[in-house]
C-alpha cells in the first residue's frame, strides 16, 4: 500500500502547478491532503473518479481556510469527519477512516506562528491527539496517521535548530510531546527508514530564498503504530515539482 500526504497550501493552486503529475506518477492507494482551501465542489472533481479515488472531505467553517481531504482506492468500513471535538471539526482538520485491518487518520495539526492564542489552541490540540490516539489503540488495529504536523520534531529535522529553537514548531514542549507520543507506540516511517538523514525536509518559507538553499523543515509525516514499523517498505520526499510550500511525503507499506 503506497500513502502519499502534502499540505497543498491550495489544492487548487497545487493542481495547475503539476500535483496530478506527481499523483500520476506515484500512484498512491491512499492520498492525504491539507489545507485544501477550496469548496468541497473544487475538490471532487471528475478526474479523482476517473483515477479510480474515493473523496471524503472535511471543510472549516471559515470559506478558503484550512481543510483536508483523503482519497482512497481502498473502500473504507466507517469514516468519521472531524474526528474529535472543536476545531477538529470547525477548522477542518480531521478525517479518520475505518478499514478492516487498520485505521487511517489524515490531521492537519493549527500553528502557534501568529501568537500565545493560537499557540494555547497548539497546545489543547496536542492534548485531544494524544487521548484520541489512545482510544484508537485500544482497538487492536494498527494506525495509520498522516499529515502536517507543525512540528520538526529533531535537530537532524530543521535547517537551523539553535536560531529556531524558540519559534513555534520548534519550541521545547512541543519536541518533548513528540518525544512523548512516540513512546506511546507511534513510528516516524520515514525516520525509521532514513535514521541519519539530514538536509531532508518537507517545508520551506518563501523568505529570503529557502527552498533554493534548501533551509527547510521536516514537518509533515507519516506515522504507524509499531505493529507497522516492519511493514515499512519505502519512504520519500518529492520536492519535484514544486506544487506548495510544502513538499509531498510518500511512504510504502507491505500490507494488504
Amino acid at each position: 500500500m503506497k500513502i502519499l500526504t502534502l499540505n497543498c497550501n491550495g489544492i487548487r493552486s497545487a493542481l495547475s502547478k503539476g500535483l496530478l503529475d506527481i499523483i500520476r506518477n506515484e500512484n498512491p492507494d491512499m492520498i492525504a491532503f491539507q489545507e485544501t482551501k477550496a469548496p468541497e465542489t473544487e475538490i471532487r472533481k471528475s478526474f479523482w473518479k476517473d483515477l479510480g479515488y474515493e473523496a471524503f472531505v472535511c471543510l472549516a467553517e471559515k470559506p478558503g481556510y484550512s481543510g483536508v481531504c483523503t482519497f482512497t482506492k481502498i473502500k473504507p468500513l466507517k469514516t468519521t469527519i472531524g474526528y474529535g471535538s472543536g476545531i477538529f471539526l470547525s477548522e477542518g482538520r480531521s478525517i479518520l477512516l475505518e478499514f478492516s485491518n487498520f485505521y487511517f487518520w489524515n490531521l492537519y495539526f493549527p500553528s502557534g506562528t501568529t501568537g500565545e492564542i493560537r499557540q494555547k489552541v497548539k497546545y489543547e490540540f496536542l492534548d485531544e491527539v494524544t487521548r484520541l490516539t489512545a482510544a484508537l489503540q485500544k482497538k487492536k488495529k494498527p494506525l495509520v496517521l498522516v499529515g502536517d504536523v507543525n512540528i520538526a520534531h529533531t535537530e537532524r529535522d530543521i535547517h537551523n535548530p539553535k536560531a529556531n529553537v524558540k519559534n513555534s514548531g520548534f519550541l521545547p514542549e512541543e519536541r518533548k510531546w513528540m518525544s512523548d507520543y512516540f513512546q506511546g507506540g507511534l513510528v516516524d516511517l520515514y525516520r525509521y527508514l532514513h535514521p541519519d538523514k539530514i538536509d531532508s525536509y518537507s517545508w520551506w518559507t518563501y523568505r529570503a530564498g529557502a527552498r533554493a538553499k534548501n533551509k527547510g523543515w521536516r514537518i509533515d509525516y507519516i506515522l504507524g503504530s509499531e505493529a507497522l514499523k516492519n511493514a515499512a517498505e519505502t519512504a520519500k520526499i518529492i520536492s519535484e515539482p514544486v506544487v506548495s510550500d510544502h513538499a509531498a511525503v510518500v511512504v510504502e507499506l507491505q500490507i494488504s
